[in-house]
């Protein structure tokens, strides 16, 4: 409240409120209890089998489509496995939503079981996907049709409905500031998976793959400097990573960190970038600076980034349409991650584990014990503390943008990146050889995510977790 100079404001300007709880609860009321007018039929087709999860595909009379799948495996039913009946009751479920169930299908085999409260969690977030997808159906139906008209009747962009007019130039595309015109561009059939790992182990895991261009998120950041030498050794490349909240008095990381002389820093703040770029060492923008648009690709740009990773908030055709708008060479996209559901300043190791009061005193639990955040349908998260001792839960199932690829190569983006978490090394093996696959067509993008039991999903998405009545499970 401090920061706040009313001196500046003068009487008459605009002033705007950028968020009023007590009114979005009110419009809320009018709109969340209301049954639909009109139900679209649906159509939907199940694939489970045991110890892989549940995958729905939906379907409308309109056409539009997606596919959504269970947080965890199916199991070995005892008594009651699933069949047909059962997935057309619990999917059958759609009232107070836009859709009703036409025809269900299922390709089961074995004798699966998943709870009643997966299933629910599945139906759930298959409306909220099937909306999205009939959103998306409609609004390119509409562009499709204007483009369709002669450039005689393409609405015009005059002050008047009923003008018709030629069609305005298209917008171009952002020119590179000088500093990326000369930076090194990769062939364009090459291109480049990046991984980042979080522990000394993993790090060791990538190299024997043969893994060379990486990144370290260490929570203790004095292992930096083995993890340099190590890469080093082997001809590697490695980015040291920034925490994503820096105060004040918090630059001794970043000294820390540039002490290590690494190949370059995986920056995820505004005063991180700036502390680097002075001292000369090539940063890379991470997901936080929230590059959703070419402005802000072309602001950080601009700064002197030698690229910037695209912002989770976008869904796929947002990320596409981010690819479109920029040169591919700005961009680096994350396509397989567990998406970090929250970034908070208070400590939980320290809280539950400790007699002390922050990160003075503490003894440092987090380095011996693991957090994780139940929620309401038993799925556990983990959770992670930083250098700053600021605490981030990650989602359980991992996520994965696979089917976008072909899509992302195809329009030039040529830097991807896998993101792990907590993968012992043969699972590191296993998904690192999947994208491998994946980047040389081998496999398709639909087959990496069934293969890691990943969620199909660009992008945030929103929680299972319940505000009151998460237990933490301790390990």
């Amino acid at each position: 409240r401090d920061g706040f100079d009313g001196g500046r404001l003068s009487p008459g300007q605009t002033v705007w409120k950028t968020n009023d709880p007590h009114l979005t609860s009110r419009l809320r009321k009018t709109f969340a209890n209301e049954k639909p007018l009109r139900r679209q039929p649906v159509d939907l087709h199940a694939t489970v089998a045991v110890g892989l999860p549940l995958m729905v595909t939906a379907t409308t009379a309109a056409g539009a489509t997606c596919t959504v799948v269970s947080p965890e495996p199916a199991r070995e039913a005892t008594k009651h496995p699933l069949d047909l009946d059962t997935l057309r009751t619990q999917f059958g479920r759609l009232g107070g939503t836009a859709f009703e169930l036409r025809h269900l299908t299922a390709d089961i085999t074995g004798r699966p079981m998943l709870p009643f409260s997966i299933l629910g969690a599945v139906r759930k977030e298959l409306v909220a996907s099937l909306e999205q997808a009939c959103q998306t159906r409609s609004t390119k139906t509409a562009q499709d049709a204007v483009a369709a008209l002669p450039h005689s009747m393409e609405p015009g962009v005059g002050g008047n409905r009923g003008e018709w007019a030629y069609p305005r130039p298209s917008k171009p595309r952002f020119s590179p500031p000088p500093a990326a015109r000369h930076q090194e561009r990769m062939p364009h059939s090459l291109p480049a998976l990046h991984i980042c790992c979080r522990t000394l182990s993993q790090l060791q895991t990538l190299l024997d793959l043969g893994e060379r261009h990486l990144y370290a998120d260490f929570a203790d950041i004095r292992q930096y400097r083995e993890a340099v030498a190590m890469a080093r050794a082997v001809g590697a490349t490695i980015h040291l990573a920034t925490p994503r909240i820096q105060k004040p008095d918090e630059l001794g990381v970043f000294q820390l960190l540039a002490k290590q002389e690494p190949d370059g820093i995986l920056v995820r703040n505004f005063g991180s970038l700036r502390f680097f770029r002075e001292r000369g060492i090539a940063v890379v923008g991470d997901f936080s600076l929230n590059v959703t648009n070419e402005l802000s690709a072309a602001f950080f740009m601009k700064e002197g980034v030698a690229r910037v990773t695209a912002s989770y908030d976008c869904n796929r055709e947002q990320l596409m349409a981010l690819v479109a708008a920029t040169p591919p060479e700005w961009l680096e996209v994350v396509v397989h991650q567990h998406m970090p559901m929250f970034h908070m300043e208070h400590c939980v190791f320290c809280a539950v584990l400790s007699p002390g009061t922050n990160k003075t005193n503490c003894g440092r639990p987090c380095d011996d014990h693991v957090v994780k955040l139940r929620d309401r349908i038993g799925v556990e998260h983990l959770l992670t503390a930083d250098v700053g001792c600021r605490n981030t839960v990650f989602n359980a199932t991992p996520q994965t943008a696979a089917e976008a690829v072909p899509g992302l190569l195809a329009a030039g983006i040529r830097h991807l990146r896998i993101d792990l978490l907590d993968e012992p090394m043969a699972e590191i093996r296993t998904i690192v050889a999947a994208y491998r696959d994946l980047l040389a067509g081998r496999i398709t993008g639909r087959e990496v995510w069934t293969q890691l039991k990943a969620m199909n999903r660009v992008g945030i998405t929103r929680g299972t977790l319940e505000e009151k009545k998460n237990p933490l499970a301790i390990v």
